[in-house]
C-alpha cells in the first residue's frame, strides 16, 4: 500500500525527520511518501499558522488521488485541514494528533501532552476536547522551544521533553506521554525508557492506523458529513480551489 504522509508547514528537513518515523515503523510492502506542500508557513506554531497551512494541505491530497495513495496522515499535532482532506478523498485520512489520543486511550487510563511553546496550549486543550477527550488528558505541558528548535538543537529538545515528561509523570499522574509535535519523533523510545511509561509519537501512531484501515478496506464515508462538498466557483487566490474537488 502508498501512504502519503503531508507534513502542513514548508520545513522539508523536519519533513525528513518525519519520513524516517513514519518507514521506522512501516510493513516491508508499504510505501511511504513524505510531503510539503507548495505553501505555507515554515512552521505551524499559532491558529494564523494553522489556518494558512490548510490550502496547502488540501492540494496535497489532491494530488494523492493521482499518485495512488491509499491513506493519508496529517502530520501536524494540530492536525490541520483533516476535516475537509476527508471530504475529498474516499481514502482514510489520519490526523497525528487523533491517532496519539485514540492510541493512548488504549494504553492508559489518563495521560498528559507535552508540545512546544506556551502559546499553543489553548489550541491543543480545545484539540483535546473537540476529540472527546478532555477527561482522559490530565495537562498539556509546554517547553519554551518552537518547532524547528527541535530539528536545530536535538540535545536541548530531549532534556525539555525528558523535564516535562517527568514532571507529567509525577505531578500529574501521568500513565502515558504524549509528544505534541511531528518533530519529536526521534526522542520518543528514549523517553520512554526514561520516564517508564508509554511515549507515543504521533507520526508512527497514525502510520500504524492507517495500515490496519486499508488492511480491512475501510474508506471514508460519503454519506453526508465527508461526501464530496458541493461544486462552486472560488475567486482570488482560490481560484484554482474548486478544482480540488473530484466530479462526483
Amino acid at each position: 500500500m502508498k501512504i502519503k504522509v503531508i507534513n502542513p508547514n514548508t520545513t522539508w528537513e523536519m519533513t525528513r525527520g518525519i519520513e524516517s518515523a513514519a518507514k521506522s515503523v512501516a510493513r516491508p510492502d508499504t510505501e511511504i511518501i513524505a510531503v510539503s506542500p507548495d505553501m505555507g508557513p515554515t512552521s505551524i506554531e499559532s491558529f494564523y499558522d494553522e489556518y494558512l497551512a490548510i490550502p496547502g494541505v488540501l492540494q496535497e491530497i489532491q494530488k494523492g488521488e493521482h499518485e495512488g495513495a491509499d491513506a493519508y496522515v496529517i502530520a501536524c499535532y494540530g492536525d490541520p485541514g483533516l476535516q475537509g482532506a476527508r471530504e475529498i478523498t474516499t481514502a482514510p485520512v489520519i490526523g497525528i494528533a487523533e491517532a496519539s489520543l485514540y492510541m493512548a486511550s488504549m494504553l492508559a487510563a489518563r495521560f498528559s501532552i507535552v508540545t512546544v511553546l506556551p502559546r499553543v496550549k489553548t489550541m491543543m486543550e480545545e484539540l483535546v476536547h473537540g476529540y472527546g477527550m478532555g477527561h482522559r488528558v490530565l495537562n498539556v505541558r509546554t517547553t519554551p522551544m518552537c518547532v524547528l528548535d527541535f530539528e536545530r538543537d536535538p540535545e536541548a529538545g530531549m532534556r525539555m521533553l525528558a523535564q516535562e515528561g517527568r514532571k507529567a509523570v509525577e505531578e500529574d499522574h501521568a500513565e502515558a506521554i504524549l509528544l505534541g509535535c511531528a518533530g519529536m519523533a526521534e526522542f520518543a523510545n528514549n523517553l520512554e525508557k526514561e520516564l517508564g511509561v508509554p511515549v507515543i509519537d504521533g507520526v508512527v501512531a497514525a502510520v500504524k492506523f492507517a495500515e490496519a484501515i486499508v488492511d480491512l478496506g475501510k474508506t471514508t464515508s460519503k454519506l453526508k458529513t465527508y461526501k464530496l462538498p458541493e461544486p462552486k466557483h472560488f475567486t482570488g487566490i482560490f481560484a484554482d480551489f474548486g478544482t480540488l474537488v473530484p466530479k462526483k
